[in-house]
């Protein structure tokens, strides 16, 4: 039985994941930027400063999920055109993409300083943490533009296959980072400390280097010239953009219902005091940092999904995506043991203060227990996407999230006085909803398509 098992999926362990390993690790550094300004201001400027970092992250990895979202609109269209070997198409599709994300970046720009600034003073906040808090969103909130062209190049490489130059650019980019943060926070080499907003600066200039580097790599290689030949034609197209969002829109739909219900809970978790927003800060970047991982199955996923439904290889489709939900049930489960492992431990990479560091022990317990539906509904909206079924999805994401999980939390963290441990327990409700609902939903797809 097992021997069996194993010999029909082991060729897609071998294939998925010599795809997902590379983008993982990319993945993860859109993350690890922020873990790094959590640890160094963590370290370097207090539990106040701290809880303004959580306070901005979770405005900001709303809108850099939302960008994220929109970009991913490419990637299974790339993959698509390429399994059925329509390459000049794939070059017209980047340079429309490439528009539609330079526009969104700086719409996202706009709406985040404007209209976050006005509202860090009306959401009941610790007036010392909203102090220390706008001047690092300003410098936030520029960087989601040069984010979005490196996320542009970034896409169509990897929906080519092409995923270890935008993981090996990612991990340099994130080095720079933390040296320039630590520099700038701390002040060395003669620099005045900059406290708060100096990880600000760090990571606008890592972004704006890698955006510059991505676009470099894309246009010069070899690998991409077959492709590529037609994006310097400069031709918009009304009919590629509405192909590019009609997948980019749901699929940034699906990542902000998600983040925004645990942005919501941060902000819910900010009335009850600076510790309990620091310490929530500390766990969820451990908890999204797993998360971003499993994200990084997930586009492999989609991209492996894609090149399958262009070629009309659906019992391969089957195949591929049945092994991707094994991989991340794995890698998920071990990341949920480390947690309960290491509990006591992570947090003190990020706080010095006793308070936070007790409160975030508990949290990682609950991130524990949600590890493995974490990793379920991420890949299964991954694979998913790479069919084309979006609508769907973003329905059951809302539904899981908004109806259900932060209302739950609400209730029990604020009503019921479970404190942050409660609303922690919502959330939690939220993202098991969505594992079953999307499994459910891609094993009908694709058994329906196997019988026709």
């Amino acid at each position: 039985m097992l021997k069996s098992f194993l010999k029909t999926y082991k060729p897609y362990y071998k294939s998925n994941l010599n795809l997902a390993i590379p983008v993982v690790i990319s993945q993860l550094g859109h993350t690890l930027v922020h873990t790094a300004d959590s640890i160094i201001v963590g370290q370097y400027a207090g539990t106040v400063a701290l809880a303004a970092v959580s306070l901005v992250n979770s405005v900001f990895m709303v809108v850099m999920m939302i960008g994220i979202g929109i970009s991913y609109g490419l990637t299974p269209l790339i993959a698509q055109e390429n399994g059925k070997k329509n390459y000049p198409e794939c070059g017209k599709l980047l340079l429309n993409s490439l528009f539609i994300n330079v526009l969104f970046g700086i719409s996202l720009y706009i709406v985040m300083y404007f209209g976050s600034v006005y509202a860090l003073d009306h959401l009941h906040q610790q007036p010392e943490v909203v102090a220390q808090a706008k001047p690092y969103l300003a410098l936030l909130s520029i960087s989601i533009i040069p984010l979005m062209v490196f996320l542009s190049f970034k896409q169509f490489a990897e929906g080519l296959g092409f995923t270890k130059q935008a993981m090996i650019i990612t991990i340099l980019g994130n080095i720079i980072n933390v040296i320039i943060g630590i520099t700038l926070v701390k002040g060395l080499f003669g620099i005045p400390p900059f406290g708060i907003t100096g990880v600000g600066y760090s990571t606008l200039i890592d972004r704006c280097l890698m955006a510059v580097v991505m676009y470099i790599y894309v246009v010069k290689s070899h690998h991409f010239k077959l492709y590529i030949s037609e994006f310097f034609a400069f031709q918009l197209n009304r009919f590629r953009i509405k192909r590019i969002l009609k997948l980019g829109a749901p699929t940034a739909m699906q990542y902000a219902f998600e983040v925004s219900a645990f942005s919501g809970a941060a902000i819910m978790i900010g009335t009850l005091g600076a510790v309990e927003q620091a310490a929530h800060q500390v766990a969820l970047n451990l908890a999204s940092t797993t998360y971003m991982m499993a994200s990084g199955i997930a586009a492999a996923a989609t991209i492996k999904i894609g090149n399958s439904y262009g070629a009309k290889n659906f019992n391969k489709l089957r195949l591929s995506a049945i092994s991707s939900y094994h991989i991340v049930l794995v890698f998920m489960g071990i990341m949920a043991l480390l947690f309960v492992l290491l509990n006591q431990y992570l947090p003190r990479v990020f706080s010095k203060d006793i308070l936070v560091i007790n409160i975030a022990a508990s949290l990682l317990l609950i991130a524990a227990v949600f590890q493995l539906f974490d990793g379920a509904q991420v890949v299964g909206l991954g694979i998913l996407r790479g069919m084309g079924d979006v609508n769907i999805p973003t329905f059951i994401t809302f539904l899981s999230y908004w109806i259900l999980g932060l209302p739950v939390g609400y209730w029990l963290g604020i009503e019921l006085k479970m404190g942050v441990y409660g609303v922690w327990i919502g959330l939690s409700s939220g993202l098991l909803a969505t594992s079953i609902l999307l499994y459910y939903r891609f094993n009908t797809i694709s058994k329906s398509i196997l019988k026709a």
